[in-house]
């Protein structure tokens, strides 16, 4: 059986064929890992939402959300991420933000994204072949994070690649050996320091600093870690739906034709890339108490994954999964979670993934490789670091 932890076995594609076998077989496989630990990989859609609406029973905080045991300060850092706080502390550091995220908010956001997306267009049309992930994909989601969070716009370039460095850094060709995740946070304590100073903006820098997160507004310190989780989420992730998605309808020259032929099926196309394409593998959890999973008895403190890349091609609830289908519909995908940590960006991921594929479509009549993808060596991010185009 594949050794589904180690990164080379994601290298030319996710192993749906070996998931598909386990969800039959395994659904809740016990996985070595090469320090001598191990996890409890989570493979079935209805298994990855019991654990994901349990955070009582499968913590977030208590180990964080990857896999490898993380030396204390690196801990202690991440639980000052949304993504790796449980309840009380989640939804307090949650709800002040929520209202700036909401779909009647970001759909106000029309207009600007529409704008970053054609200026960026404009750009790849000048020259023709590019390389897609960087020149053109990885432009959009670094703008947008920029103007929301009232970032100089000299350093985003700087910031994505921080970003970039966090969820790929099994990967030796985009790792550093400086600690990407770190010099974000000091970054934006530096951040937060100056902008204390000034008079507040009307974004979500100014937001939230002036939050009251339960005992008043967060540290320095404290916003440095929440900026390392929103700036990332916002980057990468995006990022890599844009350029898995052009991919995938690239390798479906069919459904290409359907969304050329008919632009309102995109936001369905959106979602469908999604589930298709998940920008993350898995999150971890760690048992807080001895549980079942499945039919599977889990020990208090052992790791859990949540396979978003098996959960999204689950026989029992998507037909022909393996079928990519712009119009899929409905479409429960789990790329976003489910339950207390649904994605806060979800409105707009979705916004930025529809209006760039419909300017994408409607700026160039070919699309064509010009080479061959490469992808990012990881088991946590499902992306892409090079994806050679011609647009004309």
């Amino acid at each position: 059986m594949l050794d589904i932890y180690l990164p080379d076995s994601y290298v030319d594609g996710p192993p749906h064929q070996v998931f598909e076998e386990l969800r039959r077989t395994d659904p809740v496989h016990w996985q070595d890992m090469p320090d001598g630990t191990g996890y409890w990989a989570v493979l079935r859609h209805a298994d990855v939402v019991h654990v994901a609406r349990h955070p009582h029973l499968f913590s977030a905080s208590e180990g964080g959300v990857v896999l490898e045991d993380l030396d204390p300060d690196t801990l202690a850092m991440m639980r000052h991420m949304l993504l790796a706080m449980d309840p009380p502390a989640h939804p307090l550091h949650r709800k002040p933000l929520a209202p700036s995220f909401t779909a009647r908010v970001i759909g106000r956001m029309e207009g600007q994204i529409r704008g970053i997306c054609r200026a960026i267009l404009a750009g790849a049309r000048e020259q023709g072949d590019v390389e897609f992930v960087h020149d053109v994909c990885a432009r959009l989601p670094s703008q947008v994070i920029g103007e929301l969070m009232g970032l100089p716009r000299e350093d985003w370039p700087m910031i994505h690649r921080w970003a970039e460095q966090q969820t790929s850094g099994q990967d030796e060709e985009v790792a550093s050996d400086s600690n990407g995740s770190m010099e974000m946070a000091m970054y934006a304590i530096g951040l937060a320091g100056r902008r204390r100073r000034e008079e507040p903006r009307e974004d979500l820098t100014s937001l939230i600093l002036a939050a009251d997160f339960g005992s008043g507004p967060m540290s320095d310190v404290d916003f440095g870690s929440f900026f390392v989780q929103l700036v990332t989420a916002g980057n990468d992730t995006t990022k890599t739906m844009l350029s898995s998605g052009t991919l995938a309808l690239i390798d479906h020259p069919d459904q290409l034709g359907e969304l050329r032929a008919d632009p309102a099926l995109i936001p369905l196309a959106v979602e469908e890339i999604l589930r298709w394409a998940n920008p993350l593998h898995y999150f971890r959890r760690t048992a807080t108490t001895d549980a079942v999973v499945g039919d599977t008895p889990v020990r208090s403190g052992q790791k859990l994954a949540m396979m978003y890349t098996s959960a999204n091609r689950d026989e029992a609830v998507f037909e022909d999964p393996q079928r990519f289908d712009v119009h899929r519909d409905p479409n429960p995908h789990l790329s976003f979670g489910i339950g207390t940590h649904f994605c806060l960006g979800a409105h707009l991921a979705r916004l930025e993934g529809r209006v760039f594929f419909e300017e994408l479509l409607a700026t160039f009549p070919t699309i064509e490789l010009t080479g061959a993808p490469r992808r990012v060596r990881s088991n946590l991010n499902n992306g892409l670091k090079q994806l050679p185009l011609r647009l004309a």
